[in-house]
């Protein structure tokens, strides 16, 4: 399989200061982990995104406001947020990687992309910075291809919710968005009953796993509801939400997958949609050593090599097992595929 690597140097210059946990040292892990796949890769530059582009998603008095600040030497845009002079270029870089990275499956000259990009980008909302995120980089390349008339799903496999991209496709309905995350945590969203509105009705599934929720429920899930769903979607695209903070090494979560879960949810994923065009958006993931074997893992579940068997076992009453039952019966409500 081979796989663009979408980056940029600037990534590393995004600096959010001492003992943030989301920090340039990221970037390294997650392509030594890439390196390491059985992936063949392809080395692409992350171009700026244009203004206009920028658009599609993110309000224009916003997007000033993030230059102007930047420009001005940056600061805190919220207490998680941090932006400094070199962010604009970053923020603008990251912003486009997927452009790029849709660039190359389109056009034939990599199977799948991975935008290994900082900052991350599924809690920005088309107003306001939150979570680490300046500009919404998966939902800017999702808007680009639904405009150009493709199918898209987007699925988020980060431990937080991304209330970013939900809110901006809630009720588009031309862009399925799939998210399996803890609950309750940061930010508060992603509960049972949002599955979308208007347009969006069905749209939106969202899997709140509670705390201690181990790999082999979070593959349940994947497997009632998520590949159930994809196969009967059949989305010309399937952009991924890469956060792999639901690692049970991260700091800043309590589910407790190990790497090899990753590789077997994005491994059924795939199957699941054989004529899907892939790409992968880094978001979430502060444990270096998770960082590396979970990317990795990644993309040889995608290429359908061995992964890790490694898992740790939920309880058989632990009360993920029937919000897992409970998303199922939501989801069979418009789609058909799922039991």
């Amino acid at each position: 399989m081979r796989l663009a690597v979408v980056a940029h140097e600037v990534f590393a210059a995004h600096d959010t200061g001492t003992g943030h946990p989301e920090r340039p040292a990221r970037l390294a892990a997650v392509h030594s982990g890439l390196e390491q796949s059985v992936a063949d890769l392809v080395a692409l530059e992350a171009t700026p995104i244009d203004v206009e582009t920028l658009r599609l998603v993110h309000a224009p008095e916003y997007i000033e406001a993030i230059r102007r600040f930047c420009a001005s030497g940056g600061g805190a845009l919220d207490p998680d947020t941090i932006v400094t002079g070199a962010s604009w270029e970053a923020s603008l870089r990251a912003a486009g990687a997927g452009l790029v990275g849709i660039e190359a499956v389109a056009g034939g000259s990599a199977d799948a992309a991975f935008c290994v990009v900082r900052p991350p980008g599924h809690h920005a909302t088309a107003s306001r910075a939150m979570g680490f995120c300046v500009f919404n980089n998966i939902a800017i390349a999702a808007r680009y291809l639904a405009d150009a008339g493709h199918s898209v799903a987007i699925v988020d496999i980060d431990v937080h919710h991304g209330n970013g991209t939900q809110k901006l496709f809630d009720d588009a309905g031309d862009v399925l968005y799939l998210s399996i995350h803890e609950f309750p945590a940061y930010p508060g969203t992603g509960w049972l009953d949002e599955t979308g509105s208007g347009l969006g009705a069905g749209t939106v599934i969202n899997v709140p796993l509670p705390a201690n929720s181990a790999g082999d429920v979070h593959f349940s899930a994947v497997e009632r509801v998520l590949v159930p769903v994809l196969a009967e979607a059949k989305p010309d695209w399937v952009l991924v939400s890469a956060g792999y903070d639901a690692h049970e090494s991260d700091i800043l979560a309590d589910l407790r997958l190990l790497e090899g879960d990753y590789g077997r949810a994005i491994g059924s994923l795939a199957r699941a949609t054989p004529e899907s065009r892939w790409v992968f958006f880094l978001e979430g993931g502060y444990d270096l050593d998770a960082l590396t074997a979970s990317s990795k893992s990644t993309i040889d579940g995608m290429a359908g090599a061995p992964v890790s068997a490694e898992r740790i076992e939920t309880s058989r009453i632990h009360p993920a097992w029937r919000v897992v039952d409970h998303v199922a019966a939501s989801a069979a409500t418009w789609w058909s595929n799922v039991d």
